[in-house]
C-alpha cells in the first residue's frame, strides 16, 4: 500500500428487532452524517426487494436526502442492479443526482436481482436475465452520461438529461470474480464483495488490473474491497455480535430472509456439523474484533486485496454499538474529521 488506507462505508438499512423502516431510515441518516464527520470516503446504499428486514429499496432515492444532509462525503449506490431497471432511467437519476451534487456522486452497478427473479420480473418486464443483455445495458449507460451517439440512444437522438459538466463516477460491483473483466473492458472502477464470497477476490482484482483499458470515464485501474466488519473494545460485544453475524449468514444461506437476527436467538441456536462448517466458511467474510484485531485483519485484507480502500458493511443488535463501531475504525485508521478537512481547505 503507497498511501494511507481509505474506508467507506455501505449501508443496508437493516430493520432493528421491535422496530420498522422509518427508524431505519433515521438511522441511516444519523450514521451517514457521522461518517461524513469522521473523514470516511463514501457512503453506498444497497438496492434489495421483498424483505422485510432491510429498507433500502432505492439507492437514488436516499442518495438525495444523505447529500443534503452531508457536506463531503461521496454518496452512491452499492449497487444499483441494472437489469432491474431502465438503463435510459438510470441514467437520468444519476446525472441528477449529479448536477445537485457535483463530483459527490458514485454509480455502482451490479446484475444480481437484489432479492428474486420473480420481484425482477415485476421491477422490468424486459428483463430477460440474460448476460449479453447486462453487457448491452451498460454500453447504452455509457453512452447516455457521455452524450456519444450509439445504437441504444438511436444515433444520439435520445439524450440523458440535465446536460451537465461533469459525471458520476463508474463503479462496477462483482461477487464471482466474472463482473471483474468487465469493469476492465469499459474502464470503470471496482468493488469486490468479499462480504458475499470470500473466495477468489484478490485473483479478480489482479486480473482486472492485468486487463484494464482506460476510457472517458477513467484513467487507470482503481479497485476495493467490501467487507462485514465490526470493532469494539469490549470482546463480549465482540463475541456476541459475531454469535449473531454467524447466525445471520446461515438463515440467509437457509432462506430466513425475513428473520431479525438477536444474540439471544444465535446464543441458544444448535449447529449441526455441517452447519457449523458454514459458519467457519462464512467467517471469511468478517472482520470483527477489538481495535487491535480489527487493525490487523483489515490491513492484512489490503495488502491481499493490494487496495487502498475497504468499505465496511456493519450490523449489530444495537444502533449505538454499530454507531461507536465506525467511531472506533475512524480513529484506528487516522481518518480526517471534517472539521479539519475544511480547515486545512480554508488554510491552502
Amino acid at each position: 500500500m503507497g498511501k494511507e488506507l481509505r474506508l467507506s462505508v455501505l449501508d443496508q438499512s437493516p430493520i432493528r428487532k421491535d422496530s420498522n423502516a422509518p427508524a431505519a431510515l433515521q438511522e441511516t441518516i444519523r450514521l451517514a452524517k457521522l461518517a461524513d464527520r469522521l473523514g470516511y470516503t463514501r457512503y453506498w446504499l444497497s438496492e434489495h426487494h421483498n424483505t422485510t428486514t432491510l429498507a433500502g429499496a432505492s439507492p437514488e432515492i436516499l442518495i438525495a436526502r444523505l447529500a443534503a444532509e452531508t457536506k463531503d462525503i461521496r454518496l452512491g449506490s452499492g449497487g444499483i442492479m441494472l437489469p432491474n431497471h431502465s438503463t435510459l432511467k438510470v441514467a437520468e437519476d444519476f446525472r441528477l443526482l449529479e448536477a445537485l451534487y457535483p463530483g459527490r456522486i458514485d454509480l455502482g452497478l451490479g446484475r444480481a436481482p437484489g432479492g428474486d427473479r420473480l420481484t425482477s420480473q415485476l421491477l422490468n418486464p424486459a428483463n430477460t436475465f440474460d448476460p449479453q443483455e447486462y453487457i448491452r445495458q451498460i454500453q447504452d449507460l455509457r453512452a447516455f452520461l457521455s452524450d456519444t451517439p450509439a445504437p441504444g440512444n438511436f444515433e444520439g437522438k435520445i439524450r440523458a438529461i440535465p446536460q451537465i459538466e461533469t459525471q458520476p463516477e463508474l463503479w462496477m460491483l462483482t461477487s464471482s470474480g466474472e463482473s471483474a473483466y468487465l469493469a476492465a473492458h469499459f474502464g470503470m472502477s471496482l468493488c469486490y464483495a468479499q462480504f458475499i464470497n470470500p473466495v477468489g477476490g484478490a485473483a479478480a482484482i489482479r486480473a482486472y488490473r492485468d486487463r484494464f483499458k482506460p476510457s472517458a470515464f477513467l484513467d487507470g485501474p482503481r479497485a476495493s474491497v467490501g467487507i462485514f466488519a465490526f470493532c469494539s473494545e469490549d470482546p463480549r460485544k465482540v463475541e456476541e455480535t459475531q454469535a449473531i453475524i454467524d447466525y445471520r449468514l446461515l438463515g440467509f444461506e437457509k432462506g430466513r430472509y425475513d428473520e431479525i437476527p438477536t444474540y439471544a436467538a444465535a446464543s441458544t441456536y444448535s449447529y449441526t456439523p455441517a452447519e457449523w462448517q458454514r459458519v467457519l466458511y462464512n467467517r471469511q467474510r468478517t472482520a470483527i474484533g477489538t481495535p487491535e484485531q480489527l487493525k490487523d485483519k483489515l490491513e492484512g485484507l489490503a495488502r491481499e486485496f493490494e487496495v487502498e480502500e475497504i468499505v465496511v458493511s456493519t450490523f449489530t443488535e444495537g444502533a449505538e454499538d454499530r454507531l461507536h463501531s465506525y467511531e472506533l475504525l475512524a480513529e484506528l485508521f487516522s481518518l480526517e474529521r471534517y472539521e479539519s478537512r475544511t480547515h486545512h481547505a480554508a488554510v491552502k
